[in-house]
This record gives C-alpha cells, sequence and structure tokens, in this order.
C-alpha cells in the first residue's frame, strides 16, 4: 500500500481520535486546569515506560543539548496554554462553536509556514483549505455570539488556535533531531509541571471528583492525546505542521457527530452540510498536497 496513502489514513485516526477532547472536557466536573493538568500527566506517566525500555529513547533523551531542552520546555508552555484557554473556553460557549474557532489554525500555520519554513502553497492546496474552513465556520455559525460571555470564549477559542499552531511548529523543528518519544516527554512534562503550579496557586482541587471525571481524565489523556496529538507528534517528522494543522479542521466534524450522539446537542442541516463541505474542502487539499514521502 502506498506510503503516502498510509500517512493519511493515520492522520484520520488521529484526528478521529483528537475529536473526543470536547466532549471528555464537557463530561467532566473539574475545573480547567486540572483536567489539563490530569490529561498531561497522565499522558506522561503512560509514555514513560516506552522511555525508559528502548535504549533509543534513553540515549537522546541524556543527549538533549540545551538548546533542544528548551525548545522542548517552550513546547510545553505552548500546550499547557493552549488547554488552559480552550477548555475555558467551553465553559462559556457551546462544544460546536468552541471546537469550530480552535480548530482554525490552519490560518495561523499557513501564514507562519510561509514566512518560516518558505513553504509555498499550490492553488488546489489553497483552495480546498478555504472550502474546510468555510465549512467549519457554517457549523459554528448559529452559535458564535456577539455579546455577553459567549463571546470571551470564543476570543479564547480563537487564541487557543494561535498557541496550538505555535506547538505544532516547535514539533516539525525538533521532530528533525530526536524521536517522538523523547520529544513528548519533555513537552509533556513540562506542561505537566506549569499546570500543577498554576492549579496550586488557583488553589483547584486535585481530589475529589467522581468517577466519571476521572474516566474522562483518563480518556482525555489514552484516547484523545496518546492516539490523536502523539500520533500528529510522530507524523510531524514527515509531514509539515499546516498539514497537520488541516487535518484538525476534520475534528469539529468528529466532535459534532459525537455531541449529537452522547451529549444530545443538535446536528442541524446546517452543521450537516458544513460537514460535508469540510470534507470536499480536506480532499481537494490532499489531492493537490504534495508531502514528503515516509521515508
Amino acid at each position: 500500500m502506498d506510503k503516502k496513502f498510509m500517512q493519511y489514513i493515520v492522520l484520520f485516526l488521529g484526528t478521529f481520535a483528537l475529536s473526543t477532547s470536547a466532549i471528555f472536557v464537557k463530561l467532566s466536573e473539574a475545573p480547567s486546569s486540572i483536567i489539563a493538568f490530569y490529561r498531561l500527566s497522565f499522558t506522561f506517566l503512560i509514555l514513560l515506560p516506552f522511555l525508559f525500555t528502548n535504549k533509543k529513547n534513553l540515549r537522546e533523551i541524556r543527549g538533549l543539548t540545551r538548546k533542544q531542552l528548551l525548545i522542548g520546555g517552550a513546547s510545553g508552555v505552548f500546550l499547557s496554554f493552549h488547554y488552559l484557554l480552550w477548555f475555558e473556553s467551553l465553559k462559556f460557549t457551546s462544544v460546536a462553536s468552541s471546537t469550530v474557532i480552535v480548530t482554525l489554525q490552519p490560518v495561523f500555520a499557513f501564514g507562519a509556514s510561509a514566512l518560516i519554513f518558505k513553504e509555498r502553497f499550490s492553488k488546489g492546496v489553497i483552495f480546498g483549505a478555504f472550502i474546510s474552513i468555510v465549512g467549519c465556520v457554517l457549523i459554528g455559525w448559529g452559535d458564535f455570539q456577539i455579546s455577553g460571555m459567549a463571546l470571551v470564549g470564543d476570543i479564547m477559542a480563537f487564541v487557543a488556535a494561535g498557541v496550538i499552531t505555535g506547538y505544532f511548529f516547535i514539533g516539525q523543528i525538533l521532530r528533525q533531531e530526536i524521536d517522538v518519544i523523547p520529544y513528548s516527554i519533555v513537552g509533556y512534562g513540562m506542561s505537566s509541571i506549569i499546570l500543577f503550579f498554576y492549579s496550586l496557586i488557583t488553589r483547584a482541587s486535585f481530589f475529589n471528583y467522581s468517577t466519571l471525571t476521572w474516566g474522562c481524565f483518563v480518556g482525555l489523556a489514552l484516547i484523545s492525546t496518546i492516539l490523536g496529538q502523539v500520533i500528529f507528534n510522530w507524523l510531524l517528522k514527515w509531514v509539515s505542521a499546516s498539514t497537520v494543522s488541516m487535518s484538525i479542521l476534520g475534528e469539529s466534524v468528529g466532535t459534532c457527530i459525537l455531541a449529537y450522539f452522547i451529549l444530545g446537542e443538535k446536528l442541524t442541516l446546517k452543521q450537516f452540510i458544513g460537514i460535508l463541505i469540510i470534507l470536499t474542502g480536506l480532499f481537494i487539499y490532499f489531492v493537490n498536497n504534495k508531502q514528503k514521502k515516509i521515508k
């Protein structure tokens, strides 16, 4: 089977896993900082055995330069702020609206790719990206609020989109030098430390949560992060951050469908049309995208 096709299959599976994030957050009864802390710290602990049982991973993490540690630590800072902003936004606006806005990261990614990595995009790629973004906007249009606290939530989600783009660009740089486990360990470790102290300062409780909430913490780590975000981190060695950001547009599709079945949120005709538009745009994008093949 063609490696490029397999690459896209993995992107699709990672995107679907990531689309569970908003559902788990919405079902949780914990503060945003605690949700983010347990998501990343549990992920960190799950990845540790893969570090200590693999000689290559151990050798790489021991051999990290000061520059690599600083850049990897910076990725953790970006990630922790992304989750704090996004999870907090879900308290003020709907799942559909927040997810749609936070998945607009290609807007940031395309600009940064052109400036930092001197990437050039074909007309087909740009057209596909534009079509997908239109579909995202259509899905969340009825939920976008121009007043009150919902606007605060939408703004927080938009800033979170820019922050996570920075995280993926750092990954694109470091993944050319180190394997996915050492890279993820550094980033998730730093994020966990930041979120731990933030939670302490804000006096958020680390315990006394329902079984459902603890289950959501585990689900966020195992499904949304290990099967979603870590998969993207792995792919960043071969695909650009802009392509990863584009694939994440599909997250809003999965989230809308899951929100319908799990949270009982309505799936309107407009949202259904938006889903079809997003999928059409993604198809156009990936057909015209000339990615490097896996070596």
